[in-house]
């Protein structure tokens, strides 16, 4: 007798379908698990055998095989847990084999037959919608994530038991129907905002120009500057989430098993240590999981202290910088993931810090300088649309004390409305001014004659590379916008030129 029982599980951002085969013979009792099977797979059969006997069924004295299709595809992880031990109950006639059919199975099993939470529950999802299946059976803790996949039934598995009384009809487990969303996790709201900030008016402007276009931004300054705290208060103004970014970020942090129960309702803002390697930000490992780059995806990734980071790992983002996605090769598995994040990072301007400060002597040699600057190399550099310089602030002016309360949400609504401009004009609620390839820039926005001539003489001056020379209208197109201005006009080429300046 063959049973036959359909899953699948994460394969890079997408899933690849298992069929799970099941076979008993006459023979010694064993139980047996074929099709490149890891360890952790290879493990299930203990816990399945215990959970089936602990929830109330008998196993089979008897040989059982289960085949994991396709075999040539390496499987990892739990997700198969729940499909092997309803293929040892078809097989022991305890299930019949229309109770299972057009149905697609997915959680990891504990001793006494509970029904455990995974990884990637979207990507699955997904999967069984576009391979015709009709219903989809998942834990119970990752039935809200499973939710934000429309037009397909979806049931949350609390127990084996369970799933066995709704099979024969006995009971009905809880569904996405009528299901409301959870509480929201990945919240940023707590930290500095603009009102805590005190002076740095030039780093204000060039933070809400960053954020209303989704331009990288790099901040340089001695240190005590302000600099950090600037890029901490990007997280708070942030625009919140559109419906396909909410699915997009969810389903890359549910990979990375950083959530398996919750829906991201805010950007995310991610900050990586200087030491960390090339690996753990573009991603990468045995199984080529997302990294620093593609977690940062629809939000904010600041990398503190720029060129203290290993040179390897700093050059390994210009291609994703320009692509906003990341291809991770492996041996058996080539994985694309999604990585359109808006780079914030900050710098000193020599080792110590105080290369022209007025106040405090910069002890750097020439080389020590050069060294240090030249680890930011000018493709790298090329790739970043805005470079803002911030002085320390006056004591006198600290002892003052803070102006315009209230300012900070005051930007963020402006930003808003200058996204919300994007959004129309491109007719996509995905598309930012930093978005538009060197095609689009010129088919889709208009400058005046005098914006014209500026920027050609300027871009002969400053010798500007063809990528410069359209990031230069990008920025200018979102100073347009936080101006509600329908043309880019001299004077929005000309602040955007500033930003120019190594």
């Amino acid at each position: 007798m063959i049973s036959k029982i359909h899953s699948a599980i994460p394969y890079g951002f997408l899933a690849k379908p298992v069929e799970v085969e099941g076979d008993m013979n006459r023979g010694l009792p064993a139980f047996n698990i074929v099709g490149m099977a890891n360890k952790t797979i290879s493990e299930a059969r203990d816990r399945v055998r215990s959970a089936i006997v602990n929830s109330g069924f008998s196993f089979p004295d008897k040989k059982v095989t289960i085949n994991l299709a396709p075999a040539d595809l390496n499987k990892d992880g739990s997700y198969l847990d729940l499909p092997i031990a309803l293929s040892v109950l078809v097989l022991s006639k305890q299930l019949l084999k229309s109770d299972t059919r057009d149905k697609m199975f997915v959680g990891e099993l504990s001793l006494d037959g509970m029904v455990r939470p995974v990884k990637g529950i979207i990507n699955i999802v997904e999967n069984a919608k576009s391979s015709g299946v009709h219903e989809v059976f998942v834990p119970l803790e990752n039935l809200s994530q499973a939710n934000l996949v429309s037009g397909i039934q979806i049931y949350g598995v609390e127990s084996l038991q369970a799933l066995y009384l709704h099979l024969k009809g006995q009971a009905v487990l809880p569904s996405t129907s009528g299901l409301k969303c959870p509480e929201m996790a990945f919240k940023t709201a707590s930290g500095p905002i603009l009102d805590h900030i005190c002076g740095q008016e030039t780093a204000k402007r060039a933070l809400e120009i960053a954020i209303a276009g989704h331009h990288n931004l790099l901040i340089s300054g001695p240190p005590g500057a302000g600099k950090t705290m600037l890029a901490k208060v990007a997280a708070n103004l942030l625009p919140n989430l559109t419906p396909l970014e909410t699915i997009e970020v969810t389903k890359i942090y549910s990979l990375a098993g950083i959530s398996k129960d919750k829906i991201a309702s805010e950007r995310p803002f991610r900050a990586p240590h200087h030491t960390a390697s090339t690996s753990s930000l573009i991603g990468g490992g045995p199984n080529a999981m997302p990294g620093e780059i593609s977690l940062a995806h629809k939000g904010i990734l600041f990398l503190d202290e720029l060129p203290e980071f290993q040179r390897p790992v700093l050059e390994a983002l210009r291609q994703p910088l320009e692509d906003k996605c990341i291809t991770i090769s492996r041996v058996n598995q080539k994985t694309t993931y999604p990585a359109d994040f808006m780079l914030i990072a900050t710098m000193n301007p020599c080792p110590c810090g105080y290369l022209g400060d007025p106040t405090h002597e910069c002890k750097c040699t020439e080389i020590q300088i050069q060294n240090y600057q030249k680890k930011l190399s000018g493709p790298l550099f090329d790739r970043i649309d805005m470079l803002v310089t911030v002085e320390k602030v006056e004591n006198q002016d600290l002892a003052k004390g803070f102006s315009n309360r209230g300012i900070h949400n005051v930007v963020k609504n402006t930003i808003t409305d200058a996204i919300t401009q994007q959004f129309t004009r491109y007719g996509s609620d995905n598309i930012y001014n930093s978005s538009l390839t060197s095609y689009e820039v010129t088919k889709l926005l208009q400058m005046d004659e005098a914006a014209k001539n500026l920027l050609k003489n300027a871009s002969d001056k400053l010798q500007l590379s063809a990528r410069a020379y359209f990031k230069v209208i990008k920025v200018a197109r979102t100073i347009a916008d936080l101006e509600k201005s329908a043309i880019i006009k001299s004077s929005h080429i000309a602040e955007a030129l500033t930003y120019r300046r190594r």
